[in-house]
């Protein structure tokens, strides 16, 4: 299995030069250092969650289009072969299931998220929507202003393109699906 970083390493570099961004534009864009790009391309660096979002954001692409490796037609999807995406010091564990594909639009992430662990998310790109199935724990999201408490085995669809926060405030593990919706 191939480390992530360096799949994020080639992904980026291939988007940046494929549409002639220097170093300079791309962290102009994104918020994030010239140095910690040409880290991230090199593989020396294992970026955090956010700053790949920041990245994905500002270069206008998806999070999967970062992170994924060429994919066969038919595939089983053990997570066990998933190198999972951490935050907050391992509480938040993202497991990248479905890669983005430009004519699906969309892309399936599973999550867990120990007691206490909290991801604070940037608003993605206009129109994006998230949708969340909760199958254990309870999860408290936070959309812009508005609280909402998904409990096990209840739903939740919202506007992804504002800041939202996913919070475990509860005595067990929430692990959850995720589908992210991107407008065409």
């Amino acid at each position: 299995m191939v480390e992530i970083n360096l799949v994020i390493a080639k992904n980026l570099k291939s988007f940046r030069e494929s549409k002639k961004l220097s170093l300079e534009r791309v962290a102009e864009l994104t918020g994030v250092s010239k140095t910690m790009i040409g880290q991230i391309e090199r593989g020396e660096s294992s970026p955090t969650i956010t700053t790949i979002w920041k990245i994905a954001n500002g270069l206008k692409m998806s999070f999967t289009s970062l992170i994924k490796n060429p994919q066969p037609e038919t595939k089983v999807v053990l997570k066990s072969e998933i190198q999972p995406l951490t935050e907050d010091n391992g509480k938040y564990r993202v497991y990248p299931t479905f890669p983005f594909e430009d004519e699906r639009r969309f892309e399936m992430y599973a999550v867990e998220i120990d007691k206490g662990g909290n991801l604070s998310a940037d608003a993605h790109r206009e129109g994006t929507e998230e949708f969340i199935t909760v199958f254990e724990g309870e999860l408290t999201l936070r959309v812009h202003d508005n609280e909402f408490t998904v409990k096990s085995g209840d739903s939740i669809r919202f506007k992804a393109d504002r800041p939202h926060t996913y919070h475990n405030a509860g005595e067990t593990r929430i692990r959850l699906s995720m589908v992210i919706y991107y407008p065409a």
